[in-house]
């Protein structure tokens, strides 16, 4: 079986971004902040919402699209959107956990 990365449903061509790369070498396409990186990765969970809504309403004009196709889309955007809500519940949790701190 091959294991991919997660890849963006309506770009099947673009990878989410890795961690930067060791020893302070630079990648091409390589993401310069956490800020950046952060952004980009919404855009692409905001894509993938997108796209699978566009497939949903394609489904029920009944253009041809793929049921079986459309369901795994949405399980993925799901799952991403899920990711992203735990993300933000541990960062939050982090940062009053350090406002707790005594100074």
């Amino acid at each position: 079986m091959k294991v991919t990365s997660l890849v963006a449903v309506s770009s099947p061509g673009k990878v989410l971004p890795s961690a930067p790369a060791p020893s302070g070498t630079s990648r091409p396409g390589a993401v310069e902040s956490f800020g950046e990186y952060l952004k980009e990765s919404l855009a692409l969970l905001n894509q993938q919402q997108l796209a699978v809504e566009e497939a949903a309403v394609g489904l029920a004009r009944g253009d041809g699209a793929d049921l079986h196709e459309i369901m795994l889309a949405a399980e993925k955007a799901s799952l991403s959107l899920e990711l992203a809500i735990q993300i933000r519940n541990k960062a939050l949790e982090a940062y009053q956990e350090i406002m707790r701190m005594p100074v």
